[in-house]
């Protein structure tokens, strides 16, 4: 069902039951069964964030959040901190706090991109964390995880933030509040005002994905998950929230967002229609999702799988007098030269920022027929001279048809990466293109079970036991039958003394 948002003056005191919020939590609270592919699709996910996550474990940001959750011991109503031995748990909102950074910090999970864009598998670890803490079942935070992908890709469908220069998380503050509602069985009331809350809390702006990334980038994601956990739990005890937020006169989407005209004391029109399951309606939305087969910013994957392709033809890459990519206008400008941010092309920038660069990644990708999610990145090969020179030659354009087709409704027309051009120093011209990254549903090798286990397997290796590897897969692939109580197995733990500590703070 198909529901229309606008901005509503104060006085005309507009019914909860017409607002977004409220239809939301209606979408949380409906207690529809949960679909088998949907559940394998969950599943799925638990091991793709599981995988991404561990292979991070390490790396400084994710010290230092794992620093600060430690700093939050919780023996009874406690989570899990991946990497952490079982025995210690924390308070959840600070286990969501370590885990969401930690999933998020390769930028190698899933992805859904419409009318703006997220990776809703960031979901998960506040919707895991609170059903650890209250100690719910498998099936449970089945039910959970479908509405957290449920509510953040219809809201992604339908309201773009990115062009207000809003980061995404705003849609997932809402989405991880719903989800844990689902969880914990709460009442429409409840939910409606977690949601509000959430919202209100999570609204930050886009600089933290422009010109000089910085680590804030996986801190985001995993930020508004703490947050969601917080109004929930303020809302359980009776606390209220700014209402209504989408529609209100001094709302999100007036002030934030497209609700106001030219005028500042004049609304505009409807300007978002949101699609939402009706009551009954099973929650199937993480279907049209899908994950990254290689460590970089979505729009680069489709490009990196072509870049592939064409180095075959290649006999010497020297020989190149430049490169077009001609694409969408997201990937234009935001991981291409539309950006006009210099530190896209700085051999010295950051991974954060390596990996929103689409001429980085061409030209790696093009020079090694590989992808790696630390040797691609690695210091020495970035500075490569040849590296250097070969990147300082790609340029992309903005081209309507690919702009279309980033937005088509119809999946089989939807396409994210682009068409290249390939122009040698003797005149010569090769061109290719390719629309969907191979492991796309849509693309040459669809991810499936298998491949979320081998992309486990091989992101893990050397940093778990093979035990404790086998363990992990085979506890997640039996989440529907695991008891209440029972979901601190999910958690995968180092050998002991394998978890590196970071710099003293506060906690």
């Amino acid at each position: 069902m198909i529901h229309p948002v606008k901005v509503h003056p104060s006085r005309a005191l507009l019914p909860r039951e017409e607002q977004l919020a409220w239809k939301m939590a209606a979408v949380a609270t409906d207690r529809v069964a949960v679909e088998k592919d949907v559940q394998a699709m969950i599943i799925n996910r638990i091991i793709d964030n599981t995988a991404v996550a561990i292979a991070a474990i390490n790396r400084r940001p994710v010290v230092s959040a794992r620093d600060m959750a430690l700093g939050h011991p919780r023996k009874a109503g406690g989570a899990q901190v991946l990497g952490v031995k079982a025995a210690t748990t924390v308070s959840p909102e600070w286990a969501a706090w370590a885990n969401g950074t930690a999933v998020r910090e390769l930028d190698m999970h899933d992805t859904f991109l419409a009318a703006d864009y997220s990776h809703p598998g960031d979901n998960i670890p506040p919707i895991l964390a609170v059903a650890q803490a209250m100690e719910r079942s498998g099936r449970d935070l089945i039910r959970g995880i479908a509405t957290g992908y449920e509510i953040q890709i219809d809201l992604v469908r339908s309201v773009c933030l990115h062009e207000h220069k809003v980061d995404h998380i705003a849609h997932l503050g809402p989405s991880a509040a719903a989800g844990i509602g689902t969880l914990l069985g709460l009442k429409q009331e409840v939910v409606y005002q977690a949601i509000q809350q959430a919202l209100h809390t999570t609204i930050t702006f886009r600089q933290s994905r422009k010109g000089e990334i910085s680590s804030w980038k996986a801190y985001a994601p995993a930020h508004a998950g703490k947050l969601a956990i917080e109004a929930v739990d303020r809302c359980m005890r009776g606390e209220g929230a700014p209402s209504p937020i989408y529609e209100g006169e001094d709302s999100v989407i007036a002030w934030v967002l497209s609700g106001r005209s030219n005028r500042q004391d004049v609304f505009g029109p409807v300007y978002y229609h949101v699609p939402l399951p009706s009551p009954g309606e099973p929650k199937r939305a993480i279907l049209a999702s899908y994950t990254k087969e290689h460590s970089a910013e979505y729009q680069s994957q489709a490009l990196i799988d072509l870049a592939f392709r064409m180095r075959e033809r290649i006999t010497d890459v020297e020989a190149i007098e430049r490169i077009v990519i001609h694409t969408s206008h997201h990937t234009h400008n935001v991981i291409g030269t539309g950006a006009k941010d210099p530190q896209k092309m700085d051999p010295k920038a950051s991974r954060e920022t390596l990996d929103h660069s689409i001429m980085f990644a061409f030209a790696v990708a093009l020079q090694d027929g590989r992808w790696h999610h630390v040797d691609s990145y690695a210091p020495k090969r970035v500075a490569r001279a040849d590296t250097v020179r070969l990147w300082h030659k790609i340029e992309t354009r903005e081209d309507p048809e690919w702009t279309r087709r980033y937005h088509a409704k119809d999946p089989d027309e939807l396409a994210f990466g682009g068409r290249v051009e390939i122009l040698f120093k003797d005149g010569a011209r090769l061109v290719d293109e390719l629309g969907v990254a191979n492991a796309h549903p849509n693309g040459a090798r669809p991810f499936a079970r298998p491949d979320y286990v081998a992309k486990f397997r091989s992101l893990t290796e050397g940093i778990i036991t093979a035990r404790e590897a086998n363990r992990f897969l085979e506890t997640v692939q039996d989440l529907p039958r695991m008891k209440a109580g029972t979901l601190g197995a999910l958690n995968v733990a180092l050998p002991a003394g394998a978890l590196r500590q970071g710099k003293p703070g506060i906690f």
